[in-house]
């Protein structure tokens, strides 16, 4: 096994290195540690125990596209179903699209002749880095409230979380050692230095764990190879975004585009229904 390393090392929020790490089996103890932070579970309410749902579906050519979601899906001890996204380009409606998955997950949990009582507690979890929501609070909780009485809750059954890193960066006083959330967010912050990632490794002993798990899955060239995969695919859509702004292209025609040639729509149909050129076209392909 390739030797745990603290500097050099590989972007723990690579969507597929995230994935391996925390969603296989095996990985409870870090997925356990994690989502306590996240869900803010201490003393007696700690969860004990976590049922990871793994993906066995992960083809090398499905791999290679950015829309691909790579969630890691698992099932707490009270039966509530928990999913959590990696999303680090900003690929627009984002808050559709979270409740869009979190809609997915909430009709899984019911089948015909079922009872409307068998439908289970949803909670998502997004981990984003990028600008999302007014407010400078960088971990964010939605529930079903009430307008004018935000303290009735219609139902506890859907929970959504955004954790932010790009305003996790911004803050200014990090408590890494009375508060778990800041030492799992310093952890998989790619610009944290070593000295930071060795301190929360060594406090932290579940975090050790994803540390080390992290380390065992670098050493595997298959999984280099997807994890490079999924870097040029985050890489090139930004690229191709950042181009598009040079130009004075919209998203929308961007995004548009890109769906079309997900279908297979000649170029020429595409550059009748956006208006880009050939040329921005064949680079966003």
């Amino acid at each position: 096994m390739k030797p745990s390393t603290l500097s050099g090392r590989l972007d723990p929020l690579n969507d597929y290195l995230f994935l391996r790490v925390m969603g296989e089996k095996g990985d409870e103890v870090q997925l356990l540690g994690f989502l306590n932070a996240v869900l803010g579970r201490t003393g007696d309410d700690r969860l004990a125990s976590v049922e990871i749902i793994e993906n066995k579906t992960l083809p090398a050519e499905f791999l290679g596209g950015k829309t691909s979601v790579l969630d890691v899906r698992a099932r707490l001890q009270d039966g509530s179903m928990v999913n959590i996204e990696v999303q680090l380009c900003n690929e627009g409606d984002f808050e559709k699209r979270s409740l869009f998955y979190w809609s997915r997950e909430y009709n899984k949990g019911i089948g015909r002749g079922d009872d409307y009582i068998d439908l289970p507690t949803v909670i998502c979890v997004n981990i984003i880095d990028f600008e999302f929501l007014e407010t400078e609070n960088f971990h964010t909780v939605f529930h079903l409230r009430e307008g004018s009485e935000p303290h009735l809750v219609l139902t506890g059954v859907l929970e959504i979380h955004f954790v932010n890193m790009v305003k996790w960066r911004r803050l200014g006083e990090k408590d890494t050692a009375n508060d778990p959330l800041h030492r799992w967010l310093a952890y998989l912050d790619k610009t944290s230095p070593p000295e930071l990632i060795a301190e929360v490794v060594n406090m932290d002993s579940a975090i050790k764990m994803a540390n080390d798990r992290q380390a065992y899955v670098s050493a595997d060239e298959d999984a280099i190879r997807i994890y490079e995969m999924r870097e040029k695919a985050r890489l090139d859509w930004n690229s191709s975004i950042n181009h598009a702004r040079r130009e004075g292209i919209k998203e929308g025609q961007i995004k548009i585009a890109r769906n079309a040639l997900a279908k297979g729509i000649a170029i020429e149909v595409i550059q009748d229904i956006t208006g880009l050129d050939r040329q921005t076209i064949e680079r966003l392909k």
